[in-house]
């Protein structure tokens, strides 16, 4: 049985502000390098699972360095390609109390957003792959783009792959003149696997959002309220198996409650809520819920078990600077076993 999951998007040099500093008070910046997509292969990767990235870089420092930190986690790069001239960038502030963390992207004619029909040959890369990955960010920068995603998803299923869409809606990368309902309905009707917040949910659906307002450990939230959300989105998208959706409720920038749900085959799981009262660094969460999640659907049969370790995983993203989600299958089992035990107290 192939197992290998091809995961495609853009990796990217992150500058992270030392110390919660604004970006107008730093002098000095934190290097890293991240993407939703690279994010996701690499958590595969550290579980143990195979996966392939596909990207474009440039033929410089940067890229090589990029090559680099993505090998150096044990991801196939065999079908990355080198060209353009620039490696997209984006500039972090940390949320701190009060304060939201703030994001400046710097990616416009990277050497990925200058991707066309026909530069990949999806075929190749999909020779050995039972899974592709790929996430609404990728449509959302450039024309040429969405339709090097069309042209991957329509080789995809019909080479017989499971396709998994993150549907990753950020507001500010919508620029070219179309909105992120009429490109990415179209491309994600063909999913088998979909991953995303309750509100990225409802705006690509029009449906409402039940709203998770859970504060502590444990507490019960609106199942009923959620099952009917997620019988609406499946109805929407009826040839969708997987429907995970990620809860989160921010409190403070450093206390987050999130719970996680799996709706398939007319069936809702749920997870308990899990209060994380010393957040590190929440960019990632996400992807380290769709990485584990990717991983989860070939190493667990049971469902429950699926959404229960893809909702830890993403858990003990909040406690790891950076992007990656750089966890083993035994610390989430840990986080788990803690948990069904009764030893986390909060």
């Amino acid at each position: 049985m192939k197992k290998k999951v091809v995961t495609f998007g853009e990796i990217m040099l992150r500058l992270t502000t030392p110390d919660n500093l604004r970006i107008q008070q730093s002098h000095d910046f934190l290097v890293n390098y991240g993407g939703s997509e690279a994010n996701v292969a690499i958590s595969i990767a550290n579980f143990g699972g195979e996966v392939e990235f596909i990207t474009r870089l440039p033929d410089n420092a940067l890229g090589d360095t990029c090559l680099s930190e993505l090998r150096s986690h044990n991801i196939g790069t065999g079908h990355v390609l080198t060209g353009g001239n620039r490696l997209g960038t984006y500039y972090m502030e940390k949320a701190a109390a009060m304060r939201n963390s703030k994001v400046i992207y710097d990616r416009e004619h990277s050497a990925f957003s200058e991707l066309k029909p026909g530069m990949i040959n999806w075929r190749d890369a999909f020779k050995d792959a039972s899974i592709f990955h790929w996430s609404g960010i990728d449509a959302a920068l450039t024309p040429g783009l969405a339709d090097v995603c069309k042209e991957a998803i329509d080789t995809a299923k019909e080479m017989g792959l499971t396709i998994s869409y993150d549907i990753n809606y950020r507001k500010n990368l919508w620029n070219y003149g179309k909105s992120a309902q009429e490109v990415l309905r179209p491309l994600m009707v063909s999913s088998d696997i979909m991953f995303g917040s309750e509100g990225e949910y409802a705006l690509v659906t029009g449906l409402k959002a039940p709203g998770f307002k859970a504060t502590r450990n444990g507490e019960a939230y609106d199942l009923e309220a959620y099952e009917a959300f997620c019988k609406g989105i499946s109805e929407q998208i009826p040839n969708c198996k997987y429907i995970y959706i990620a809860l989160r409720n921010v409190i403070s920038s450093v206390h987050h409650t999130f719970a996680g749900i799996l709706y398939s085959h007319g069936t809702m799981k749920h997870t308990r809520v899990f209060d994380i009262d010393e957040v590190v660094d929440c960019v990632g969460v996400g992807d380290a819920f769709c990485g584990a999640m990717l991983y989860a659907q070939h190493a667990f049969e049971d469902e429950q078990k699926r959404v229960d370790f893809s909702t830890a995983a993403s858990v003990l993203k909040n406690t790891i600077a950076g992007d990656y989600n750089m966890v083993k299958v035994a610390e989430v089992e840990g986080l788990l076993a803690k948990h069904e035990n009764g030893e986390v107290a909060r």
